[in-house]
């Protein structure tokens, strides 16, 4: 442990970030190859969203929603003041950060539940297949296309997430990447906790 640094992110956010990371990239290259493989790897990423939107709201003090979730207008003046290299350094997730982890809870909980729709639909399995069974061809292509459209949206975003991950570092001469798998960070004056 480093001199003045302070416990941020806890076990289970950290381990629900990796875990989430390696799920979704299998299920991502899995994709119609390894069938079996891509559904539970999705259902997986599905058990770890359910868990983390618990521990949005019963979890440690930065795991919580109440704790990153900031106004749009926030999130608007902190992504200006990080383009003119002026954004203040929080301890937890700031604003922008805070969008992302919205941002990607809702695509990949949206394409897990397509996903699900699809198996049902294709395959006749799944939580969704009672539903899915008897719909028409179209409404399981539709569902199909709907899935393949969110996976690649989650991916530009965590394309985004990255970059922000990696400019952030840099700019607050830190390494958020290490945070988050010892889920400490250096504690200094003047900084939004």
């Amino acid at each position: 442990m480093m001199q003045n640094e302070i416990k941020v992110w806890d076990i289970f956010v950290r381990v629900f970030h990796w875990s989430l990371a390696a799920a979704f990239i299998v299920a991502y290259v899995t994709e119609e190859e390894l069938l079996s493989l891509h559904v539970v790897a999705g259902y997986a990423v599905a058990g770890l969203i359910a868990l983390r939107l618990l521990w949005g709201f019963v979890g440690t003090r930065h795991a919580r929603f109440s704790d990153f979730v900031y106004r749009p207008a926030a999130v608007k003046a902190f992504v200006k003041d990080t383009m003119q290299l002026r954004a203040r350094r929080y301890l937890g997730h700031n604003p922008a950060g805070g969008a992302m982890v919205l941002a990607l809870l809702v695509t990949v909980a949206l394409t897990g539940l397509t996903g699900m729709a699809v198996y049902g639909a294709q395959e006749l399995s799944g939580p969704l297949a009672p539903m899915m069974s008897g719909a028409p061809a179209a409404v399981g292509e539709f569902m199909e296309e709907t899935h393949e459209l969110l996976a690649n949206l989650t991916l530009v975003l965590i394309v985004v997430h990255v970059a922000g991950v990696l400019f952030s570092s840099l700019l607050h001469r830190e390494n958020l990447i290490r945070a988050m798998i010892t889920g400490r960070k250096p504690q200094r004056s003047g900084e939004i906790s």
